[in-house]
């Protein structure tokens, strides 16, 4: 359908809609059935363990195995000083011990189990990130790529020595000149049917591998991805099938010495994350068998000719990555808890320390403050939205594992890839936010903000540059977008906009945008509907503006001149996607106590981004002048509210102090253990 024959339907709802308006139908908010929100003068009580038993769900017994085993072995505890080489040890006895001595078994979940790998790589971040993320190399990344992109013959020949660690492994994708451009890696494969044998080959030195982790001390092994070449008999003489995953031995089984071929160097010290091994590879006519191609999505014979179920180069490469996004997942599901560790020191300290107070009156919390709340209580709300969140992700990532559900797969690899995004880059601007709420003493290495913030920094880079991977997200809304005016289905994530680019983008009622009472503002209606009122805007507008630009500029310009449109509709369809998770957690939350303090966070999360972006509902009307100051007069009210449970919500994440190990965070004493610390 022609954007012409659009804006006339949209023209002709506009009149309907105004006619409707003159009808005298409407004066007043409806009543409508909500918990009983406005009433301002009882005070809320959060059953803490019953909120805390909701969030940790049915894994929290393997997270408590986890924290107890490191709890109890001082020698597995990274210490606050510690040199590079010393703490890619410790990481290798942590993981060891984890596997051999506390009997837990990470990789047998990975594809049977995802949340309960995920909850256990949440818990071994809690203990070291480098930890989290040398486990994450070994079983989500070299593990994941054999079982994931493998078939049944790499199953059983590695599954067994991934498992017990005796394969320490690799996942060498990265090259110096390619990182987010995967399909422009240059390292090459080339078949030899006269040995039967693949060749790997370096080819320059932009296509060393760069950033492999374990391959600078530890690894024996690499998933190396490599353009597949195949000889031919035409003119050209060989054929470049695309980018393919192959095993390959980079270290003696028995001496761990470095193969024939194999050039290995050290990253050397990064800004965080020293624990992991992070080094180079380069390949010089390394020759493995035929069958070390892992080939689920592509074969080669005997004979050296090349087949798939999938018909093209772009189909294959696309189901290859999609099997890698579990990667995504447990970015995502790791970034909250870095938050949740960050957020309760931050909080905990501010209902400790105490500074100013009325003439001849005790000092007072400094998160009586309402500066300190703006800058926390928000976050708080932000922390158990994302929560709840990344939960829906790895429920539909387990689905996804199960079923092969081929519009799932699309409905994962977009929502991973948003939420992967949107959440590490929030929890890398919060981590300053709360080394900045803490003062002084935030600054202090042994309270954990620097290395923290130092650790995740990365995690906006690697399984994708946030930046890209919004615009994988903007570009699926568009997708989308088309398909809606085709007549196409929409996944469960995306069926909003089926309704929103009907009725959302006719012009706003005049009556409802002036509402301000406290039940319509925190009527979850009104928010959802706000939050996919944005979104549509954003898609139909910059939709239009693609087509306009195209003419003149062609795809790849128009894209670049649009670019930041596309992020802020990416982030604004995410926030959409938050918000219902959340609401519907909520709503299924079966303690009333706890579903009333979980209420007062989603409302507060919903109210603050509106008033964050304001602007975009003032431009259209869709938010009246004195309905903007009510969004605000209330939202404030909302986080001093939060204020006086903050407590409960911030044990609810069942952080003891041995997790958050930060002496200003201590709920026993903690000026007296800070003190220890600097040697009184």
């Amino acid at each position: 359908m022609a954007l012409e024959e659009l804006s006339e339907i949209a023209a002709a709802r506009r009149i309907q809609r105004l006619s409707s308006h003159i009808s005298p139908a409407l004066t007043e908010p409806p009543q409508l059935q909500t918990e009983a929100c406005s009433s301002r003068s009882r005070k809320l009580v959060v059953n803490g363990q019953a909120l805390s038993l909701y969030m940790k769900g049915k894994h929290r017994d393997i997270q408590e195995k986890v924290h107890e085993f490191y709890n109890s072995r001082p020698d597995l505890q990274t210490p606050l000083e510690i040199s590079k080489d010393d703490h890619r040890e410790l990481c290798m006895r942590q993981l060891y011990a984890l596997v051999r001595e506390a009997g837990i078994r990470p990789f047998r979940y990975v594809a049977d189990d995802p949340a309960k790998y995920f909850a256990i790589m949440e818990a071994v971040g809690g203990v070291d990130m480098s930890f989290g993320i040398k486990m994450g190399v070994q079983y989500s990344l070299w593990g994941g790529s054999v079982i994931n992109l493998g078939t049944k013959k790499h199953r059983d020949k590695y599954f067994d020595g991934i498992d017990n660690l005796d394969y320490l492994g690799c996942f060498a994708m990265t090259e110096l000149h390619h990182g987010s451009n995967v399909q422009g890696l240059q390292t090459t494969a080339t078949f030899d049917p006269i040995t039967d044998e693949f060749i790997i080959d370096t080819p320059h030195d932009g296509a060393i591998k760069w950033w492999i982790g374990n391959a600078a001390v530890h690894g024996k092994l690499a998933t190396v991805f490599a353009r597949l070449i195949l000889p031919t008999h035409d003119t050209k003489g060989v054929s470049d099938m695309g980018v393919h995953a192959f095993i390959v031995p980079i270290r003696d089984m028995k001496t761990h010495q470095t193969l024939p071929g194999v050039e290995i160097q050290d990253c050397g010290q990064k800004v965080g994350l020293n624990g992991v091994d992070n080094g180079a590879l380069r390949f010089r006519s390394v020759r493995i068998p035929r069958d070390n191609l892992l080939n689920r999505f592509g074969d080669v014979s005997r004979d050296g000719k090349y087949t798939s179920s999938l018909p093209t180069i772009n189909k294959r490469f696309g189901a290859t990555l999609g099997e890698l996004v579990g990667g995504r997942v447990a970015l995502a599901y790791s970034s909250v808890g870095v938050l949740k560790v960050s957020a309760t020191i931050a909080i905990r300290y501010s209902l400790l320390r105490q500074q100013f107070g009325p003439p001849k009156q005790p000092e007072v919390s400094i998160l009586d403050y309402q500066s300190q709340q703006h800058k926390l209580m928000p976050m708080l709300a932000s922390t158990y939205a994302y929560h709840f969140a990344t939960v829906y992700l790895v429920e539909k990532y387990s689905e996804m594992k199960k079923t092969n559900d081929e519009q799932l797969v699309a409905d994962v690899h977009a929502l991973s890839a948003g939420l992967k995004s949107y959440i590490t880059s929030y929890t890398a601007k919060a981590l300053s936010v709360c080394r900045e709420a803490c003062g002084g003493h935030g600054y202090a290495a042994v309270n954990r903000f620097g290395g923290l913030r130092n650790d995740h920094d990365i995690f906006q880079t690697f399984e994708g540059d946030n930046t890209v991977l919004l615009q994988q997200v903007a570009a699926d809304l568009l997708k989308r977008y088309k398909e809606k005016f085709q007549g196409g289905t929409l996944t469960v994530t995306w069926s909003y906009l089926r309704e929103s680019m009907s009725s959302y983008l006719a012009q706003p009622n005049p009556v409802t945008a002036r509402w301000e009472g406290e039940d319509h503002l925190r009527d979850p209606k009104f928010q959802l509907d706000a939050f996919r009122y944005r979104t549509s805007r954003l898609l139909q507008s910059v939709a239009m503006r693609l087509k306009k630009h195209s003419k003149t500029l062609g795809t790849f310009g128009a894209w670049n001149r649009c670019l930041n449109h596309l992020l802020t509709l990416a982030e604004s369809h995410i926030e959409t996607v938050i918000l219902a998770k959340f609401i519907e957690a909520v709503r299924k939350c079966p303690d009333p106590s706890a579903r009333a303090g979980l209420k007062l966070v989603c409302d507060l999360y919903a109210l603050d981004r509106i008033w964050n972006d304001i602007g975009t509902y003032r431009n259209v009307d869709y938010v009246a002048p004195n309905k903007a100051k009510a969004i605000h007069k209330l939202a404030e009210y909302l986080s001093f509210q939060v204020r006086n449970v903050a407590k409960e919500l911030v044990d609810a994440f069942e952080l003891p102090d041995h997790v958050t190990r930060a002496p200003i965070a201590m709920q026993a004493d903690a000026y007296a253990q800070y003190t220890q610390v600097v040697g009184f």
